[in-house]
Protein backbone atom coordinates (compact mmCIF):
# COMPACT_ATOMS: atom_id res chain seq x y z
CA UNK A 1 0.00 0.00 0.00
CA UNK A 2 1.50 3.26 -0.68
CA UNK A 3 -0.43 5.32 1.40
CA UNK A 4 1.57 3.46 4.25
CA UNK A 5 5.01 5.00 3.09
CA UNK A 6 3.27 8.37 3.56
CA UNK A 7 2.87 7.66 7.18
CA UNK A 8 5.08 10.10 9.61
CA UNK A 9 5.06 9.81 13.34
CA UNK A 10 5.16 12.30 15.86
CA UNK A 11 7.79 12.42 18.58
CA UNK A 12 7.83 13.87 22.15
CA UNK A 13 11.29 14.99 23.28
CA UNK A 14 12.75 11.90 24.49
CA UNK A 15 12.04 10.43 21.49
CA UNK A 16 8.80 8.51 22.33
CA UNK A 17 6.20 7.96 19.26
CA UNK A 18 3.45 9.81 20.66
CA UNK A 19 1.50 10.55 17.69
CA UNK A 20 0.89 9.49 13.73
CA UNK A 21 0.11 11.42 10.51
CA UNK A 22 -1.58 9.34 8.03
CA UNK A 23 -2.97 10.43 4.56
CA UNK A 24 -6.92 10.95 4.67
CA UNK A 25 -7.15 8.07 2.07
CA UNK A 26 -5.94 5.58 4.88
CA UNK A 27 -8.02 7.18 7.57
CA UNK A 28 -11.23 6.97 5.41
CA UNK A 29 -9.77 3.43 4.56
CA UNK A 30 -9.66 2.81 8.36
CA UNK A 31 -12.74 4.08 9.76
CA UNK A 32 -14.77 1.87 6.82
CA UNK A 33 -13.32 -1.04 8.22
CA UNK A 34 -14.01 0.13 12.01
CA UNK A 35 -17.70 0.78 11.14
CA UNK A 36 -18.34 -2.72 8.95
CA UNK A 37 -16.53 -4.76 12.09
CA UNK A 38 -19.05 -3.44 14.21
CA UNK A 39 -21.50 -3.68 12.15
CA UNK A 40 -20.94 -6.94 12.04
CA UNK A 41 -21.16 -7.91 15.18
CA UNK A 42 -24.78 -8.04 15.28
CA UNK A 43 -26.00 -10.82 14.04
CA UNK A 44 -29.78 -9.03 12.79
CA UNK A 45 -27.49 -6.37 10.81
CA UNK A 46 -25.43 -9.17 9.30
CA UNK A 47 -28.25 -10.76 7.87
CA UNK A 48 -29.59 -7.23 6.86
CA UNK A 49 -26.13 -5.96 5.03
CA UNK A 50 -25.94 -9.64 3.37
CA UNK A 51 -29.40 -9.62 1.99
CA UNK A 52 -28.87 -6.30 1.15
CA UNK A 53 -25.68 -7.12 -1.14
CA UNK A 54 -27.38 -9.89 -2.37
CA UNK A 55 -29.92 -7.77 -3.78
CA UNK A 56 -30.75 -7.30 -7.52
CA UNK A 57 -33.84 -5.54 -7.28
CA UNK A 58 -33.56 -1.84 -7.33
CA UNK A 59 -34.46 1.63 -9.26
CA UNK A 60 -31.84 3.39 -11.28
CA UNK A 61 -30.02 6.12 -9.53
CA UNK A 62 -31.96 8.63 -12.51
CA UNK A 63 -35.45 7.02 -11.67
CA UNK A 64 -35.21 7.94 -8.27
CA UNK A 65 -33.71 11.53 -8.83
CA UNK A 66 -37.11 12.12 -10.45
CA UNK A 67 -38.94 10.54 -7.98
CA UNK A 68 -37.51 12.49 -5.26
CA UNK A 69 -37.47 15.81 -7.47
CA UNK A 70 -34.03 16.60 -7.24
Amino acid sequence: MAAQAQIQYVSDEEGKAVSVIIPIALWQEIISERETAYLLKSEAMRERLLEAKNRNKGVSFEYARVQLGI
